[in-house]
């Protein structure tokens, strides 16, 4: 059945209630199904990193929900994609923060833009967000200006919100963006995340930690909640100059990381045509791909619908063929889909 962008709306207006009451997978553990991992919320549908983003991807039925996190000039742990905020926020619209754009060396490249490193939380409230992909997602652009900048102990306690009105079990996906980089200014991110954990009284069934950084990951063992090691697909980990990341998709590769972690992340390319489900299992670890998303520029040729590369194309059947290969999980821009598609 061919699935236009309208079609993929309507269904998933349709399908929302029902998505909101499924059963989903506690943290850790695979029950009726892959897991869904709202990737920065419904990063399709809101702005990312948004209480709105996060909010619309559990009423579709996500069962975790990923905030990436970065530090302000007064250490507290943020919700950003990244620490320059130029694409995410309405900085730039604040005469009085001209002065704070700058050029910096992250993990080995220079960016320019303004850094959340240089403003207090106080500022950063002041700032809004907006669509990061606005020539993509433009019907997102309608929500620019109404979502602050959130801390992480505002998406757990949104989360456990969340969890008691649909009564079930909502996680948190934390990633630590750039350790070693802020560990350099100062401003590690694990102390921080660790002590949230504990504050918070985060068990296996609230939080998963996930970094592309082992050695940032090993710094969190011992907490009590599931690890997961994202891998790209060029080169390696900052924080270990000599490893690539094909090295670590390996067996010998894979049953390192199962040492210290109990999951990888690889992008959904790295799956295809490849074994690397089946040799992550055989080390003991779950995996779980990234990052679905509906539009024909992100799907594979075969299943692209339409001319245009914003259109929707048939995302059912690329969700219908990574369950197939036995993922443990998806990270997905649309959690409502993969939902709908999973059960």
């Amino acid at each position: 059945m061919q699935l236009g962008r309208r079609s993929l709306l309507l269904g998933a207006a349709a399908g929302t209630a029902a998505a909101a009451t499924a059963t989903p997978a506690a943290a850790g553990t695979r029950r009726g199904g892959p897991i869904v991992i709202g990737h920065r919320g419904a990063a399709g549908w809101r702005p990312e990193h948004t209480a709105a983003s996060y909010t619309y991807a559990v009423q579709t039925g996500a069962d975790w929900i990923e905030p990436d996190l970065v530090p302000t000039k007064d250490h507290v742990l943020v919700v950003r994609h990244e620490n320059e905020i130029s694409q995410t926020t309405d900085v730039a619209r604040h005469p009085e923060f001209a002065d704070r754009r700058t050029t910096k060396t992250v993990d080995g490249r220079p960016v320019t833009g303004w850094f959340t490193e240089d403003f207090t939380l106080a500022e950063l409230k002041t700032l809004r967000a907006v669509e990061r992909l606005p020539a993509v997602r433009n019907r997102n652009t309608v929500f620019d200006g109404r979502g602050e900048v959130m801390t992480f102990q505002e998406v757990v306690d949104l989360a456990r919100r969340l969890s008691r009105t649909y009564g079930r079990t909502v996680a948190v996906f934390p990633e630590t963006k750039h350790p070693t980089y802020f560990r350099s200014i100062g401003l590690p991110l694990e102390p921080k995340l660790a002590a949230a954990i504990r504050r918070n009284r985060l068990g296996r069934r609230e939080c998963v930690v996930q970094s592309f950084e082992p050695t940032s990951l090993k710094r969190m063992v011992g907490l009590g909640v599931p690890l997961w090691q994202a891998l790209g697909t060029t080169g390696g980990p900052y924080d270990l100059p000599s490893t690539t990341y094909r090295d670590m998709m390996t067996p010998a590769g894979l049953a390192e990381i199962a040492g210290y972690a109990d999951w990888i992340g690889p992008d959904k390319s790295s799956v295809a045509g490849s074994s690397l489900v089946a040799d992550a299992h055989a080390a003991g670890l779950r995996i779980g791909p990234y990052t679905f998303r509906a539009e024909n520029q992100f799907l594979p040729p075969e299943f692209r619908h339409g001319s245009g590369a914003n259109d929707f194309g048939d995302a059912f059947a690329e969700y219908a063929l990574y369950y197939r290969w036995g993922v443990d999980a998806v990270v997905t821009d649309f959690p409502d889909l993969a939902v709908m598609a999973r059960d």
